[in-house]
């Protein structure tokens, strides 16, 4: 087989233009809504278990750290649908994309840093030189914290990017041994296939667990800033 390994991480095209913007807009449509007094049992779960995980994220914040549970809550449904989606056949993951994941990360993390300077500025500072700091070590310790603290949004996005790339790569490499053992030998091809099975179960759990580990560092550098 000649097919190139990374081909399914290629932004699609549609007569030549890109649909990636297409496929971002597509998983908030899966969304199930109710028009209705009395919701139906998909409703209840989807609003059951909206309300666990805002519950959880949102606990250790203030007042003002809550009026991003929207946010919040909205980014981490989005990643979840789009991760899941792309696990589906000739479809595409927007996130292995890592323009995508920055796009999503730095203004997170700026609009966190911005209101922690703005709101309090000393704690902010604080964090730049630890208490009892010793005073030749200041300039070097003031460089490592301010590196730290621009390399988190690269941090997110990259660890986002690499864990569903993994993934799908490794799927991708245990399809085709299981395709081209098919015809060689059967038990073989079964073993591979039983371990296929169980990898793509594993892969469904690590893409909504990345997108609640995104959404939930997001949250604690919120609540750093608040």
């Amino acid at each position: 087989m000649n097919e190139n390994l990374f081909a399914s991480f290629i932004a699609p095209t549609i007569l030549g233009l890109p649909a990636t913007v297409l496929i971002i807009l597509f998983p908030p449509l899966l969304i199930p809504t109710s028009k209705y007094l009395i919701n139906n049992r998909l409703i209840t779960t989807q609003q059951w278990l909206i309300k666990l995980t805002s519950k959880q994220m949102m606990t250790m914040h203030n007042t003002k750290g809550r009026t991003w549970s929207l946010m919040l809550v909205s980014l981490i449904i989005f990643i979840a649908t789009t991760n899941l989606l792309g696990l589906l056949p000739h479809s595409f993951t927007p996130t292995t994309q890592l323009s995508m994941n920055l796009a999503m990360a730095i203004p997170l993390w700026a609009g966190a840093v911005i209101m922690g300077f703005r709101s309090k500025i000393k704690n902010a500072l604080a964090h730049f030189l630890p208490q009892g700091t010793p005073t030749p070590l200041i300039p070097m310790l003031v460089i490592i914290e301010t590196i730290s603290l621009l390399i988190q949004p690269m941090a997110l996005a990259v660890r986002l990017t690499a864990n569903i790339t993994a993934g799908h790569l490794l799927m991708h490499l245990i399809g085709s041994a299981t395709l081209a053992m098919s015809t060689i030998n059967l038990p073989s091809t079964l073993i591979i296939f039983t371990i296929l099975i169980l990898l793509t179960i594993l892969e469904i759990a690590i893409a909504l667990i990345q997108a609640y580990v995104f959404t939930l560092l997001v949250s604690l550098y919120l609540h750093d800033n608040t």
